[in-house]
């Protein structure tokens, strides 16, 4: 039950932050679209929304929570972001981003998902299949943002803008790592959720 509360904390601690910055930006002027084109807001959210579905149990103790492969998702994006972010965007200027918003997205959430995810291990075993699901939001993701940026000018981060590193041939070096950065946790976090959901 305890952990079950944390979960729904920073669920809509999250959904609070997100709200609050949208606001901020709306007022600012900032392109609701470019908003929720950036990997981080949409990862936060589908975090913030599979936490507090495992939370329910709150309310419903029978509740069985989210599907394990919607969380092994959860997991492995917040995990992809916190490096991410730590590799190639600590320096960079964040804009209006508030300080506590940016904590909280980039440090506090995926250090709690993977928490949630090591502490609650899967109850069922996940496989290939569920490593590749993990697979398909981020690169979708990247075609989205590159097809869009080509006809927009606009790019959520520099290191998908082709202006930015050298033309396209930087860009995809940037995508080939952080695709590889993708399975590498997908793999390490199913097998390790595996690992301890069967002594669990």
């Amino acid at each position: 039950m305890a952990w079950s509360a944390l979960r729904l904390f920073f669920g809509l601690l999250t959904l609070v932050a997100i709200g609050w910055q949208l606001t901020i930006h709306v007022r600012m002027g900032f392109n609701v679209v470019n908003f929720f084109s950036f990997f981080t807001n949409l990862s936060n959210l589908f975090a913030a929304i599979v936490l507090v579905l495992g939370a329910r149990r709150l309310w419903q103790p029978v509740s069985t929570g989210p599907d394990e492969g919607l969380r092994a998702m959860s997991a492995v994006n917040m995990v992809v972001v916190g490096i991410v972010f730590s590799l190639l965007l600590r320096d960079v200027d964040l804009g209006a981003l508030r300080p506590w918003i940016n904590t909280l997205l980039h440090h506090v959430m995926p250090c709690v998902v993977l928490l949630d995810w090591l502490l609650q291990p899967p109850r069922t075993r996940l496989g290939g299949r569920q490593l590749l699901w993990t697979l398909v939001f981020p690169m979708a993701y990247l075609v989205y943002t590159l097809v869009r940026g080509s006809h927009t000018g606009w790019y959520p981060y520099p290191f998908l803008n082709p202006a930015h590193v050298g033309g396209y041939g930087g860009v995809a070096v940037y995508a080939a790592g952080i695709a590889l950065t993708f399975g590498l946790a997908g793999w390490g976090l199913l097998a390790l959720g595996n690992r301890l959901g069967r002594r669990a």
